[in-house]
């Protein structure tokens, strides 16, 4: 600025004027000077400034230099005073408007600013903020420094502005929609200042020069360095502008920052924008304003969309700052407006937000900036590389592949620089390298190559803290995909590698050494296999089961899979195993056991001989099965296949290295190994393996063992039996091979060790190699003899040896009858093995040890309770052996009837064996069980040729079928059942069955019928093998037999005998088909519903599926495989069968549903079946749901409820209602579980139907609708079953809640019906009670039903559909309504009809009014209902009502009310007529202003009604009072404005034909009297004459009402009265009429009669004392007389009510005689003795209210007594009525009981006393007179009413002075 020039001096005032006109502005400017310079106080000062400095300022535009200097030189005069004067308020309103201006010069404005900067802030907060919009509005379009200035001003005042609390447009106070040019300034100038750190301040002097120079040079280089550093965030520019020209304290930019967030709260900019400033603010070192951001922060989250890239661009350029990028056209920012990156503070804010958004991990390259910043700035601190790892490892989840490919090499470099350098904070290592395994597993490729980061990550693994061990574990586990694929040197390099770390200390380590030696490899590669071995020999259970679990796993059973899961091939594998086994038992690995030394642990051996054995088998090609040695046993012929090419094949040369010891072939490495473990360790399968693979060739394998016997032997005595019996089976191999004496040698030795009875272990042992070596023995010789039947004996079969194997089997025969078990069950196996192989050397029979005793022996133990169940089982086998080795077996038929008769109760597993035994025995020779199972399969094996048959299954059938299966004992057709499955399954191609198919099908049928599931189920599956045995003929008859039976239920019958047992445990309490036949007959049904009877057979095998079938023994009969193929067979009729089973899963007995559900889970193995055939289902159910049987019935509903779950029903809308109708019908059945069923299903349909009826749902919703709401308002809401009741409504409330708009065109049905059920809803004792309650509680009973409707679900969704009516549908609506208001029944339906009505007046009144003539006459009904609540409420409505009518609508009505308060005598009439009015003057008080002269004189007589004892008309009077005075200018002026209708209402109301009415009328005619106090012609005239008129005639109740108006008008209007009008009725007229009424016999109306006629004397001043007195006297004579006289009879009662009335009488009397008085001398003259003296007798003797009562006339008699004055004076006369009173009064004056009666008394005395004195007549009062007053008033002065003491003193003193 230029103004320091000449700043002090002011230019000398002389000189020549200027030319032209320019000598004013000078002039003013002097003038202003002037002013200024007198201005003494702040206050003229101020008033100075605010008037001249606009336009001074506006002066500087001039173009005169000297006004402008002048100019300046005044400016610089008022700013010394302005700013040491804080207080001065400049105009700024005015500057702020002078500085938009557009036509201003910039050297005005530039001035301008100045003073508004310095302006504003002095300003009061509130006009602060009423100009903060202006400073905005001031901003556009003004240089850049202005506009900071601005905003300087701008922010602080933030922090006081108000804002609405709806944030509607308008009423916002920043009106920012239109100015997004300011809004981006105000928010970028925001954004500084939240940056701005509390107390900076900017040094900024060391600098000035080096940028004015740097300006100055072209080069931009020179200029940053001499700029000072801004805070964090901000560029120096940012900076200065924040700190402006007078910085704020700290206290001030926290209230600015929070200012800052108030405004972003109340959303004066989009909430897009705001969001940075909201997460910088949060980070704010002061605890206000982070709270206050961080509050709403929250409350918006869900609301920002943080993948928005506005958001996200702006975040990353806040946390990171201008980083020098050079832009295309090499321009770079300048120094001063390079912003730096945020504090550590705000990132740490800013990062959790990047961390919530897709779009953040996209944005390259800003995230990986983010993440080397966090990572490895300088500033950063734990908590910030740990978010920035959670942005790595967001930026590794959610970033799309093709923007993560150019990220990874650089999050992978950064991750391992961080692993590698940073070692402090395990937590943030752990993080790091879950990081890299997650990279790991978006980018294997990246890792791939890399085998040494593997290395790394296992080193490490080895080396850290154990918290981080966890997270290396993850990350190598994560890694392990990425080298599934490698090669070569590679794959070479990780064998290495993983081999070095499986055999790491560290758990952890060799856990994932297993990992990818598992993976990484193919399963047949065979070095990895090898390791995972060895790894299975681990101690730590992480590690060796994981390797199990990896080695172990079998190949798959489907074709795919087997392909994929290789094995190794058996010799390579062994030839692997060997040499590392010879290699390790040089090195200090191998493994000591006492003696022995093992090449491996023993663990670690057993897996590998396990796993050995899982590759022979796999060579052979069978897929190796599970661990259990029965199931291994079954491959043995194939492995022994495979064996055998193995050991013939010369050419299989091993390795020439591998072995020394000249071993080559892989069989007798396996073996070698074998026997090493087991010497070494032992174990069951290894000692199987070994048993195993000696068995399957003995010839060439076993012989090799001879000379090993003894080691044998030592394995024979092994302390556990399995060992025991798989060493004795080895050894009976290994002997098998030798002959001659040899055998001979060995069996005497076994026959020795049996009779060694110190260890049993050893007895077992060769108590079993005794019968295994006998039996083979046996065999051989059998097969010799088949094969050698033309040579003679062999020399191996010599007679000697014969009776060896005689005495051999006698010795085991011996140990039958052992003590121990384990022996006895041993020699039952021997003699097993013994008879399978050929026939026992022992005798048939006689004594001793015979085939028949042994038969004996055996048969007697299978029912025996001591024995053991092995032993039995044992037993029974052995016994099915004997036919089998022995074609001549003489015991054959006994041998079975035996195992046939014993059968136990619940012994199942042995009915199994004991049904194998007898299909063996029953063929004998040529059963399967004679074959050699190590060498054939039983589906290969076929009888020797020359065996001899001795084949028993005729009979054996026949005593099956014809006997036990139709036995009364049901374990008998249990086991027999079981039996007949056995025989069927495994001799299904023997002619005898094939020939008794029938029979057999029937026997099934009728254990069908069983009450044991079991039984059942046995028989099922058996009818099913049968059918598939039988030819097409056969099959055709049995399908038919078994339909029959199945449906007609004929059934076996069982012969009750003694032994019968009826019901067996558990059997009681079950229906006499005992469920039985039901699932079969329902499978039975759904067969032949598909018309393919035959079916039945193939459900039957999908049905039931007991636990059995899963045993070992069940298994075998491999009913799995059937199942398959029946559900394939049955894969065809699905279409028919879908819709029927579904229903069964849920049918309410337990078998069918298991059965149904079993087949449905066969069948049904695509998911999506159910919705292809949704409408089948469907058709199905619905159809069902009304069968006559309840067990459909019910689960119809629950298959129904299961089916709309969950499913979009948008093809089966039209069946909708008829599912609701049927399921309606259904919850009303007979049966309560189908209710039940029924309820779940309904409340599932009305969720299902409510979600449907979305507006969402388009077309589809309202079709819904269309369809739903007709069923649910018809067959629902009028259901007399409650419970359909309920859920209709409560289904309809939903989904008026969710169908919106959709309902419209619905709404004229769907409210009525709603308003209703209201009532109907409403239990019905409410109605009861209501009726015999009392009115009180009734109403107040009522008031409470009808909310309780109003608030109730119906009146909800009524309203709901309120919401969107138009004319559209009223025209509809509106009749229905009018018909429900008259003939509706129930309070809530007439009450809601009334609500609506009311809304209807809110939501559409225009569309109303052609309508609302209808529903007034309506709600006509409604107003004269007896019920009170019905009556409030329909008034209620029509307040509302005529709003929206027409005005002739309104007129009739206000009619129609009118004739009903005047005419009808029924208060029902007249409380609707008030409520109705009173509503009206309410809610339409324009309508009632409109009509106010019908409606206003009603209510004026209303107002006046005369409330019953009993009645509390009170509360009418009080609405009638509402409505006059709310509609009046003040009672009086009402009554002005109104007279002439009122008059002609009150005249109409006296003429009714009610006394009532009348009465009422009179009220309000009194009422108008006294209010107007004078009433002109002729209304005066009417209403008297009207009151006259009704005078006439007899006395009626309320008669009196029209007395006491005549008194109230003649008295407001007496001297009206005194002109003569015509029409208008003469005082005398009035007289005559009201004392005709004087004489009238009824005393109550006699008393008003008398006060009337007194009143109107009293006005008119008339003279009618004489009729008058005539009329009064004898009443009081009258009543003194009855008070003195006799006792009546009446009652006390009576009496009490009579007493009060004469009390009253008197009272009036005299009052009205003081009242009626008149001023005439002559009347006086005649009466005032008489008078005087009645009142003198009467006050001596009266109670103390008739005393109050005549001395109050006294004093009207006294105040009247012309005596009294001077020119009537009769001295004489007055002194004798003087002592009258005095004797009289002093009686009251001693009065000590009522003061009001003294008092009284005084004033009368008092009023003498004047009197007296005034007329000079003191002469009159005697001196007894006197004396007799001074001493009353003497008693007087000790009054205890210091007022009376006074007075009486006062008198008293005058009276003295008289003296």
């Amino acid at each position: 600025m230029e103004t320091g020039s000449d700043s002090g001096q002011r230019p000398a005032r002389g000189g020549a004027p200027r030319p032209g006109g320019r000598v004013p502005a000078a002039d003013q400017l002097e003038r202003v000077f002037l002013r200024l310079g007198h201005a003494e106080t702040d206050e003229q000062l101020q008033n100075i400034i605010s008037k001249f400095l606009p336009p001074v300022l506006l002066k500087l535009s001039s173009t005169q230099e000297g006004v402008r200097k002048k100019v300046m030189e005044l400016l610089v005069h008022l700013n010394k005073r302005i700013k040491s004067r804080p207080k001065i308020q400049l105009p700024v309103e005015t500057l702020l408007v002078q500085y938009q201006d557009p036509a201003a010069v910039s050297f005005v404005t530039n001035f301008t600013i100045i003073y508004v900067k310095m302006g504003y802030p002095r300003l009061p907060v509130e006009k602060q903020c009423e100009l903060a919009p202006t400073l905005l509005t001031a901003m556009e379009g003004k240089p850049q420094p202005q506009q900071d200035s601005l905003m300087h001003l701008l922010i602080p005042t933030l922090f006081h502005m108000k804002y609405p609390v709806e944030s509607s447009k308008s009423a916002s106070p920043f009106n920012l929609a239109e100015k997004p040019k300011t809004v981006q300034l105000l928010l970028d100038f925001m954004l500084d200042v939240l940056l701005m750190p509390y107390g900076y301040v900017l040094n900024e002097s060391q600098s000035r020069q080096n940028t004015s120079s740097a300006q100055g040079s072209s080069s931009n280089s020179g200029g940053g360095s001499g700029i000072p550093q801004p805070p964090p965030g901000m560029s120096f520019y940012a900076a200065k502008r924040v700190i402006g020209d007078n910085p704020w304290t700290p206290e001030q930019l926290e209230q600015c920052k929070l200012g800052i967030v108030k405004f972003l709260e109340a959303e004066q900019v989009p909430e897009l924008e705001a969001v940075l400033h909201l997460v910088i603010a949060s980070s704010d070192t002061r605890h206000s304003v982070a709270t206050a951001a961080d509050l709403e922060l929250k409350s918006k989250q869900s609301l920002i969309d943080w993948n928005n890239p506005a958001i996200i661009n702006k975040m990353y350029k806040v946390y990171l700052g201008d980083i020098p990028l050079k832009t295309k056209e090499g321009a770079v920012l300048k120094p001063e407006l390079k912003r730096d990156p945020v504090s550590t503070r705000v990132k740490l804010k800013i990062v959790p937000h990047l961390l919530r958004s897709r779009q953040a991990a996209e944005t390259f390259p800003a995230n990986i900036q983010v993440v080397y910043d966090g990572l490895f700035g300088t500033n950063t601190n734990s908590k910030l590389r740990t978010l920035s790892l959670q942005f790595v490892h967001h930026i590794c989840i959610t970033c799309p592949e093709i923007k993560i490919k150019p990220l990874g090499p650089m999050l992978l470099n950064g991750l391992t620089k961080l692993i590698n350098e940073y070692k402090e904070d395990p937590k943030l290592l752990s993080m790091a390298y879950s990081a890299v395994g997650k990279l790991s597993s978006r980018m294997p490729h990246l890792f791939t190559k890399d085998i040494a980061l593997v290395q790394q990550l296992f080193e490490a693994l080895c080396k850290e803290e154990p918290e981080t061990r966890l997270a290396i574990q993850e990350a190598l586990s994560m890694m392990v995909g990425a080298y599934s694929t490698l090669e070569g040197a590679q794959r070479t390099l990780m064998e290495a590698l993983v081999a070095s770390y499986l055999i790491k200390p560290e758990v952890q380590v060799r856990q994932v050494a297993v990992k990818f030696a598992s993976t990484v490899f193919p399963s047949d590669h065979i070095p990895s296999r090898y390791l995972l071995l060895l790894a299975a020999g681990d101690p730590r259970e992480e590690v060796h089961g994981e390797a199990q679990r990896v080695l172990r796993c079998l190949p798959g059973r489907n074709k795919k899979e087997s392909a994929s899961k290789q094995m190794p091939s058996f010799p390579e594998m062994v030839y692997y195993i060997q040499e590392k086994a010879s290699h390790r038992m040089k090195t200090p690995v191998k493994y000591m056991t006492g003696t022995t030394v093992l090449p491996f642990n023993p663990a670690a051996f057993g897996e590998i001989v396990l796993y050995l054995r899982m590759c022979l088998a796999h060579s052979a090609g069978v897929v190796p099965t599970s661990q259990s040695l029965a199931d291994m046993q079954d491959h043995a012929p194939a492995i022994g296949r495979y064996i055998r090419t193995l050991m013939s094949s010369s050419q299989m040369t091993a390795p020439s290295s591998s072995n020394k010891s000249g071993e080559t072939n892989p069989v007798q490495i396996y073996i070698g190994l074998l026997q090493q473990l087991l010497a070494g360790v032992g174990g069951l399968p290894v000692m199987y393996c070994l048993l195993e693979a000696v068995s399957v060739y003995p010839e060439k394998l076993a012989a090799k063992f001879v000379d090993k016997t003894e080691w044998i032997k030592s394995l024979m005595n092994s302390s556990k039996e399995e060992m025991r019996e798989l060493a004795a089976l080895f050894y009976s191999v290994v002997v098998s091979t030798v002959s001659g004496n040899e055998l001979k040698s060995m069996i005497e030795q076994l026959i020795k060790t049996t009779k060694d009875n110190h260890s049993p272990e050893v007895q077992h042992g060769s108590l079993l190699a005794l019968g295994f070596t006998v039996g083979r023995y046996l065999a051989k010789k059998k097969m010799r003899m088949t094969e050698q039947q033309e040579r003679e004996a062999d020399a191996d079969f010599l007679p000697d040896q014969e009776e060896l194997i005689q005495s051999a089997t006698e010795t085991i025969g011996s140990f039958l009858d052992s003590t121990s078990p384990l022996l006895a069950i041993a020699a039952c196996t021997a003699l097993g093995e013994i008879g399978r192989n050929g026939p026992l050397p022992i005798h048939s029979e006689g004594s001793g040890f015979t085939k028949l005793h042994l038969v004996e022996s055996l048969l007697n133990r299978i029912p025996s309770s001591k024995e053991t169940n092995k032993m039995k089982e044992r037993a029974i086998q052995t016994l099915g052996y004997f036919p089998v080795g022995d074609g001549d077996f003489p015991h054959q038929k006994l041998l079975l009837q035996g195992l046939m008769d014993s059968v136990e109760a619940k012994q199942i597993e042995l009915q199994f064996t004991i049904g194998e035994a007898i299909t063996s025995a029953a063929i004998g020779t040529s059963s399967v069980a004679a074959r050699d199972a190590w060498l054939v399969t039983e589906e290969e094996y076929t009888p020797p040729a020359g065996a001899k048959v001795n084949d028993v299954v005729p009979w054996v059938l026949d005593i099956i079928l014809n006997k036990h299966i139709i036995s009364p004992n049901p374990h008998v057709r249990q086991a027999a059942c079981i039996w007949l499955l056995s025989l069927v399954r495994k001799l299904s191609t023997h002619k005898e069955v094939k020939s008794h198919l029938k029979e057999i099908q029937s026997a099934f049928v009728s254990v069908l019928s069983e009450n044991d599931e079991l039984s059942q189920d046995v028989a099922s599956k058996g009818l099913g093998l049968v059918y598939e045995l039988g030819n097409e003929q056969d099959q055709q008859e049995l399908v038919s037999t078994l339909v029959e039976t199945l449906m007609t239920g004929k059934r076996a019958k069982h012969e009750v005998s003694g032994e019968t047992v009826v019901f067996q445990g558990g059997g009681l309490g079950k229906t006499p088909d005992g469920q039985g036949l039901s699932t079969y007959k329902e499978l039975c049904s759904l067969a032949s519903d598909l018309s393919q009877p035959d079916l039945v057979y193939k459900f039957m095998n999908l049905a039931n599926h007991h636990a059995m079938w899963n045993s070992r023994k069940g298994a075998a009969f491999g009913f799995n495989v059937i199942a398959t193929r029946a559900g394939e067979q049955l894969a065809p009729f699905l279409p028919q069968l879908v819709p029927r089973l579904y229903r069964y899963q849920f049918d309410p007995n337990l078998g069918i549903r298991q059965a149904m559900t079993s087949i449905w889970n066969a069948l049904v193995t695509d998911k999506s079946m159910v919705d292809k055939y949704l409408k089948e289902i469907l058709q199905d159910l619905v159809k069902n749901l009304t069968s006559n049987m309840w067990r459909v019935r019910e689960s119809s509903c629950l298959a129904l409820n299961d089916l709309l779950r969950g499913r979009p029903l948008d093809d089966i809308i039209d069946k909708l209602p008829e599912i609701w109708e049927t399921l309606f019908r259904v919850q009303d059945d007979i049966k309560e579980s189908v209710r039940k069923a029924a309820e779940l299903a309904l409340k599932t349909l009305s969720k299902v139907c409510v979600k449907m009826c979305d507006p969402a749902k388009g077309v589809a919703g309202q079709r819904t609708i269309a369809v739903l709401l007709p069923c649910l308002l018809d067959k629902g809401m009028m259901s007399p079953v409650t419970e359909v009741r309920a859920l209709s409504i409560n289904t309809l409330v939903k989904i008026s809640k969710s169908a919106g708009a959709m309902l419209k065109p619905h709404a004229p049905k769907l409210i009525p019906a709603l308003l209703e059920s209201l009532s109907v809803l409403e239990p019905q004792v409410l109605n009861y009670l209501s009726l015999r309650a009392t009115d009180q509680e009734k109403a107040a009973m009522d008031s409470a039903r009808l909310s309780a409707a109003r608030s109730s679900p119906m009146m909800e969704t009524i309203n709901m559909c309120l919401q969107y009516l138009d004319v559209s549908v009223l025209g509809e609506l509106v009749p229905r309504l009018c018909e429900l208001i008259r003939s509706g029944v129930g309070l809530g339906t007439k009450g809601g009809c009334a609500s609506v009505i009311v809304s209807l007046t809110t939501q559409c009144p225009q569309d109303l009014t052609p309508y609302s003539g209808k529903l007034m006459s309506a709600l006509l009904s409604g107003l004269t209902d007896r019920n009170s609540v019905i009556q409030k409420s329909c008034a209620f409505a029509m307040g509302h009502l005529v709003r929206t009518s027409r005005d002739s609508s309104t007129e009739k009505l206000l009619q129609k009310l009118s004739g009903w308060y005047m005419e009808k005598e029924e208060p029902l009439y007249k409380t609707s007529c008030a409520l109705t009015i009173h509503a009206i003057g309410r809610y339409s008080p324009d309508v009632l202003k409109n009509h106010a002269k019908e409606v206003l004189p009603l209510a004026f007589l209303g107002m006046h009604e005369i409330a019953d004892e009993e009645k509390s008309e009170k509360e009418e009077c009080n609405l009638w009072t509402e409505v006059w005075q709310e509609n009046v200018p003040g009672s009086f002026g009402g009554i002005r404005l109104y007279l002439q209708e009122l008059i002609t209402i009150t005249q109409k109301a006296l003429q009714s034909q009610s006394w009532k009415m009348k009465a009422q009328g009179a009220i309000a005619m009194a009422s108008i009297a006294k209010q107007t106090s004078s009433l002109v012609p002729p209304y005066l005239g009417m209403i008297l004459s009207a009151l006259l008129q009704g005078l006439a005639g007899r006395t009626w109740a309320g008669k009196e009402e029209l007395l006491k108006a005549i008194a109230c008008v003649v008295t407001a209007c007496s001297a009206e009265l005194q002109k003569s009008v015509p029409n208008q009725p003469s005082t005398n007229e009035i007289l005559q009429a009201v004392l005709k009424e004087c004489c009238k016999e009824n005393l109550k109306y006699k008393i008003v009669a008398i006060s009337c006629a007194a009143d109107v004397l009293k006005a008119t001043k008339e003279d009618r004392f004489q009729e008058f007195s005539d009329i009064v006297i004898p009443l009081i004579k009258k009543n003194s007389l009855e008070s003195m006289g006799v006792r009546t009879t009446k009652t006390e009662d009576e009496n009490e009510k009579e007493r009060e009335l004469q009390l009253e009488s008197l009272l009036g009397a005299f009052e009205s005689l003081g009242k009626a008085w008149p001023r005439n001398v002559e009347t006086q003259r005649c009466y005032r003795q008489e008078l005087c003296k009645l009142m003198c007798e009467r006050l001596r003797l009266s109670t103390w209210k008739v005393q109050l009562g005549i001395l109050q006339s006294m004093n009207a008699f006294f105040q009247g007594l012309m005596l009294l004055e001077e020119e009537h004076a009769d001295p004489e006369a007055l002194a004798e009525i003087l002592l009258d009173t005095c004797k009289s009064v002093t009686y009251s004056l001693e009065n000590k009981t009522y003061s009001s009666v003294r008092t009284e008394a005084l004033s009368v005395i008092e009023l003498l006393l004047k009197k007296l004195e005034e007329s000079k007549q003191w002469e009159s009062l005697t001196s007894e007179c006197r004396m007799l007053l001074i001493e009353s008033l003497a008693t007087m002065e000790t009054d205890s009413r210091p007022e009376l003491q006074e007075k009486a003193s006062l008198l008293k003193k005058t009276l003295e002075n008289l003296e």
